[in-house]
């Protein structure tokens, strides 16, 4: 293929239909003719390097590329509000591209994050321009995916996020002291004493359960109207890994074409930031869980836009899965999830009554539980267990992501730890993993966290994955149900997606507890309304798992 020379027209001013106009940069092939045109809309400015860069690698393969500025942000007009403007805008800016003489009428979007979202926004609106999507790192449903994970405001990331978008330029957010600000009660008042202005924040906590105002943008709920197919990108330490699998497997089976139930997902050891490193949190991966995801990409537009295929791979023929396998440190092609030959396999908490750290006498086994003693610790808001890694965004140097050692947090006594024996053989646990819990408190709510943890023969604790269940939702996320005092209830906990290989003489851990901060804001215990409660109150917890009351992580174990 011929390599082209690059032509630039700044500050383009596309209409929209409210006469708004948003600014956008076109990068052209320098040659005659019509070319398929690639669209990436952000809030994060569309003249940053690797916008920039990437436009014009885009270019020399013979594409039209148009970087906009969402509308509100940097040189775009109209007032910035995120998530909920995206699908029109996106749609009315397809619908001129298509007008364009450049333009042969096939566009494919790109970007990850934010850049994603507005993929699947967009794509609802079916303009007849847009052929192909490569969404990265995004969910389609707000509440569950995004704002509230289980039920719990996901607070680090809706507060550092959107302290940094909130304005028409990038707002400098390192110069608060995040200790202070994550720890401010009401949360409705965290914006304020950071110095911020964000409408929007009180909006998200006006809707703690998903109603009207998320329903409006959920993909979801709406799969068969997208009839363009996704090459799907996530990451196991990403915030969005479970909403990879829920995107894969809604365009797969339910989205409304035969092209778009081609979609793909490429799943890797990686957290927000895909593939920059082959080292995430404490673990380095090795050079192979490297992919050079610009080539992937590349191949996907070529063959969607160009009807261009290299070398003897058809590029919308290949494995509808690729995932990178930890602990044996491999990449695998799958061609469903969860994968169809799964083990499903109940690993039940036992213990003597002193799970409490990873000293106590908390342990994981197949067998089934008879008359045990229960679990109990207590819970005390002022004091929470601090968020160590996982799949956080989008401020490492604030809250950390990825693979960290759970050792700090599992020597509290707030934090019940079950353990397996070292295992005898490899054991492989990939998908979805849940844990049904059965607990009490003494208060009318309460959180139950889980983690999954990969534990070496030398103690290091590897996290894998996490979840969290606000009590007050445990039966539904559109209404809530506060809790009897004392009452055991069962607690179905969305604990994470994984793809590991426990070695042999490695340990399968569970963390028990009820605070994950700041990744999540902390529960008060009182059942008032957590966005404008103040007034914390210790709850003492309890956690069953005798025959009658049977708690367990159910493990999807693959043969092998």
């Amino acid at each position: 293929m011929p390599a082209y020379s690059v032509k630039m027209q700044f500050d383009r001013a596309v209409p929209m239909r409210d006469a708004v106009t948003l600014s956008s940069d076109l990068y052209l092939p320098d040659a005659p003719g019509k070319w398929p045109c690639v669209l990436m809309r952000t809030p994060y400015s569309n003249a940053t390097p690797e916008n920039i860069e990437k436009a014009r690698r885009l270019a020399n393969h013979g594409y039209a590329v148009l970087i906009q500025d969402v509308r509100g942000r940097w040189d775009s007009e109209g007032s910035y509000y995120p998530f909920l403007q995206d699908a029109d805008d996106g749609f009315d800016t397809q619908e001129w591209i298509g007008q364009q003489p450049w333009s042969n009428g096939r566009i494919g979007m790109v970007g990850g994050s934010y850049l994603g979202w507005v993929q699947w926004q967009s794509a609802l609106r079916r303009s007849r321009h847009l052929t192909c999507l490569a969404p990265r790192v995004m969910c389609g449903d707000l509440y569950s995916g995004l704002v509230y994970p289980g039920g719990a405001f996901q607070l680090n990331v809706m507060m550092t996020w959107g302290m940094r978008t909130s304005a028409h330029t990038a707002q400098d957010i390192h110069y608060h002291n995040w200790t202070e600000v994550f720890e401010t009660l009401p949360l409705r008042d965290a914006i304020e004493k950071a110095g911020g202005s964000m409408p929007f924040w009180r909006d998200w906590l006006d809707h703690p359960t998903y109603d009207d105002y998320w329903e409006q943008a959920d993909t979801e709920t709406r799969w068969g109207e997208i009839t363009v197919p996704a090459l799907i990108m996530g990451g196991w330490y990403d915030l969005y890994s479970k909403e990879a699998f829920t995107n894969f497997n809604g365009m797969r089976q339910h989205s409304g074409s035969d092209a778009a139930k081609r979609s793909r997902l490429i799943m890797g050891p990686w957290p927000h930031r895909l593939s920059q490193s082959s080292k995430c949190g404490d673990v380095d991966f090795g050079a192979q869980s490297q992919l050079d995801l610009e080539a992937v990409e590349l191949r996907w537009l070529n063959h969607w836009l160009k009807d261009l295929e290299t070398g003897t791979t058809n590029e919308a023929d290949e494995a509808p899965l690729r995932l990178f396998i930890m602990g044996s440190n491999e990449w695998r092609d799958e061609t469903e999830w969860p994968l169809a030959r799964t083990d499903w396999q109940d690993w039940h908490l036992h213990g003597l009554g002193s799970a409490n750290t990873a000293r106590g006498n908390g342990y994981l086994s197949r067998e089934e539980p008879g008359e045990e003693t229960p679990d109990r610790y207590e819970y005390d808001p002022l004091f929470p267990v601090q968020t160590l890694g996982g799949g956080n965004c989008c401020s490492p140097e604030i809250v950390p992501w990825g693979p960290y050692d759970q050792r700090p947090a599992e020597m509290r006594p707030d934090v019940l730890c079950y353990t397996s024996k070292p295992l005898e053989a490899d054991l492989e646990v990939t998908g979805p993993i849940t844990l049904v819990l059965h607990a009490a408190t003494d208060g009318l709510d309460t959180d139950w966290t889980a983690k999954l943890c990969d534990v070496h023969p030398n103690g290091y604790a590897r996290l894998l994955c996490d979840g969290i269940q606000r009590a007050r939702y445990r039966e539904s996320r559109t209404e809530e149900t506060l809790l009897q005092p004392g009452k055991i209830y069962v607690y179905e906990i969305e604990v994470g997606v994984t793809a590991n290989v426990f070695r042999k003489g490695h340990c399968i851990r569970l963390d028990v507890s009820s605070s994950n901060f700041p990744r999540f804001d902390r529960n008060l215990n009182t059942g008032q309304p957590c966005a404008d409660d103040a007034s914390p109150r210790t709850a003492k917890q309890t956690v069953y798992h005798a025959g009658a009351y049977p708690s367990r992580l159910k493990l999807p174990v693959i043969p092998r």
